[in-house]
């Protein structure tokens, strides 16, 4: 297979540089690197992030390979660090390639995948390409499968983002977006999640390419931490998730307040719209909030006040008409005249509402604009 394939390899493919990130690697980093360069590549950044030293010997044969440039972090960051201290050397030292592949160096990514994506990502210019597995197979641990289809969905609902394989190193990004890489943030495996979050933020097209679902001895090498680093590959959401539930508290509690000693002022007339009324009072005075702390600390928008708050409430403002014009009805359908049970009715709609706000923050209100490209 890798004979067929290197038959194929031409000038321009090689002209992408590889990146593989390794912390604690055993013998199957130099297979990575010998498959690599047995298929033509003759660029490939090898990232040693903060390894032991008894690891000194394996990264050293590494670098010994033509093709190999070895980059070191005297103790270890993170995978988002180590991508991105390849891409800041790539940045400033290959002017003149196409793009990069990042692979894993536990030879989990193969060699004849790898250039798949490079070519792939030759053929849609402007594109990053995700190198996708099929979870179906029996081979696929437990706790990857389950984890990809939560993350997965997750995507979908909340930030429109139908991706097949959230957890692939394997990606394939041109020179034209390495910029906008370095923007991400994140220093451990949060990256890699937030980078697919940056499609979104600054409009970025992508492909999936599918590649061999190979998980060596239960992916048992995997450096991996289930709680912490699952709760920093969700930070984004878990904050909206906080910023959203502090406001529905205030929201809720002005709400119930409102109801309890405001609305049996307004009589006659107004009793029909009485929960429209306290709807509106209790939105302004959790909005304020809602706004800074999802421009602040949520999204963390650079852009200037005024244009986002304009934005915000243009949002707001029907969202809140939606939410209480249907208390309105859901209170003459259903009889419901006890604070309590209006405001349970009111959580439920407003949650609904919720998984819309987020997507149209995200893409709309907060969005970075769109950067020219060449």
């Amino acid at each position: 297979m890798s004979e067929i394939i290197s038959s194929e390899i031409t000038d321009a493919e090689k002209r992408v540089t590889v990146i593989v990130p390794s912390y604690q690697p055993d013998e199957k980093l130099l297979r990575v690197v010998t498959g690599l360069e047995a298929l033509g590549f003759d660029d490939i950044i090898v990232v040693n992030d903060g390894s032991s030293e008894d690891k000194k010997a394996l990264f050293d044969e590494a670098a010994s390979h033509p093709a190999v440039t070895l980059l070191i972090h005297p103790q270890n960051r993170g995978k988002g660090a180590a991508l991105r201290t390849a891409f800041t050397w790539f940045s400033e030292n290959r002017p003149d390639r196409e793009g990069v592949v990042t692979a894993d160096g536990d030879a989990q990514h193969l060699p004849a995948d790898i250039l798949a994506c490079a070519k792939r990502m030759l053929e849609e210019k402007d594109k990053v390409v995700l190198g996708v597995r099929d979870f179906s197979q029996s081979n696929v641990p437990k706790r990857s499968r389950s984890g990809n289809r939560i993350t997965s969905a997750v995507f979908l609902i909340l930030c429109g983002l139908r991706i097949s394989d959230t957890q692939t190193g394997l990606r394939a990004i041109p020179s034209s977006l390495i910029p906008t890489m370095l923007k991400v943030t994140g220093d451990r495996y949060e990256y890699e999640t937030n980078m697919l979050l940056a499609f979104k933020t600054y409009h970025i097209e992508y492909s999936e390419q599918k590649i061999e679902t190979v998980y060596i001895e239960e992916n048992q090498t995997s450096h991996f931490r289930p709680v912490r680093d699952s709760i920093r590959i969700y930070s984004l959401i878990l904050k909206y998730v906080a910023s959203s539930a502090l406001s529905t508290l205030i929201d809720l509690l002005a709400f119930y307040l409102l109801q309890k000693f405001l609305a049996p002022v307004f009589g006659g007339v107004f009793a029909a719209t009485d929960a429209l009324v306290c709807t509106v009072i209790a939105r302004a005075i959790s909005t304020v909030t809602n706004f800074f702390l999802n421009k602040e600390v949520v999204f963390r928008s650079d852009l200037p006040v005024g244009r986002t708050i304009v934005r915000y409430y243009l949002l707001a403002i029907p969202v809140m008409i939606v939410s209480g014009t249907t208390l309105i009805l859901l209170k003459r359908w259903l009889g419901a005249d006890h604070p309590f049970i209006l405001t349970l009715l009111k959580a439920v709609v407003d949650t609904i509402l919720y998984f819309l706000n987020f997507r149209i923050q995200r893409e709309w209100v907060f969005a970075a604009k769109k950067e020219k490209r060449n």
